[in-house]
C-alpha cells in the first residue's frame, strides 16, 4: 500500500533550459486540479467519445500520490500514481501542456513517479493511453514501457492501449 507522505515534501531539480522544481503532493492540490481540467479539455478535443468512456476510471479521489512540475512558479506538468495491486502501481493523469512539451518535463515526471513507486516497494508500473495519443505512445515506448493486453477496466475498450514496465 502506498504510504502517506508529508504535504510539504518537495524534490527540486535544476534544468539548464528551465528552472524546474518537482513537488510531491496529493490530488487535493489546486495546481494539480487545474492541470487535470486542462487535460480533460485536451482529451475531449482529441476523441470525446473515447474520453467519456474512460472518465470514471480517473476520479481524483482515488489518487493520493501526485507529482507537479513548475518552471519558476508556472505549472508545466503533472502525473500521479495509485496502487493497482500489492506489487503494481498505475500511472495516471500524466499531462504537460503543449507549450512545455519536448523539453524533458514528461520524462522528469515519469522518472519521479517510478522512483516514488520503488520507494514504496512496488516492482511494476502499468498505464493506459488512448490509441489516438501517438506522441504519448512513442514517449512510453522510449521510456521502456512495453505494450500489453488491455487490463482491467480497459479490457473491452478498443481505443485503449495499455503498457507495462518492470521497475
Amino acid at each position: 500500500m502506498l504510504r502517506a507522505m508529508s504535504r510539504n515534501h518537495r524534490f527540486e531539480m535544476e534544468n539548464k533550459e528551465m528552472n524546474i522544481k518537482i513537488r510531491r503532493t496529493d490530488s487535493d492540490n489546486t495546481d494539480f486540479q487545474k492541470l487535470v481540467c486542462d487535460l480533460e479539455i485536451y482529451l475531449t478535443g482529441l476523441d470525446e467519445e473515447a474520453h467519456n468512456e474512460c472518465k470514471e476510471y480517473n476520479r481524483l479521489e482515488t489518487i493520493n500520490h501526485v507529482i507537479i512540475v513548475y518552471d519558476n512558479k508556472e505549472i508545466v506538468g503533472c502525473g500521479a500514481i495509485r496502487e493497482y495491486d500489492k506489487d503494481t502501481i498505475e500511472i495516471k493523469r500524466m499531462f504537460v501542456p503543449e507549450k512545455f512539451r519536448k523539453k524533458g518535463v514528461a520524462t522528469r515526471i515519469l522518472l519521479e513517479l517510478e522512483n516514488w513507486a520503488k520507494e514504496q516497494g512496488y516492482i511494476k508500473s502499468i498505464l493506459e493511453t488512448g490509441t489516438m495519443m501517438l506522441d504519448a505512445i512513442r514517449f512510453y515506448e522510449k521510456n521502456n514501457y512495453i505494450q500489453i493486453p488491455n487490463y482491467g477496466q480497459y479490457s473491452s475498450k478498443p481505443k485503449s492501449n495499455c503498457f507495462s514496465k518492470a521497475l
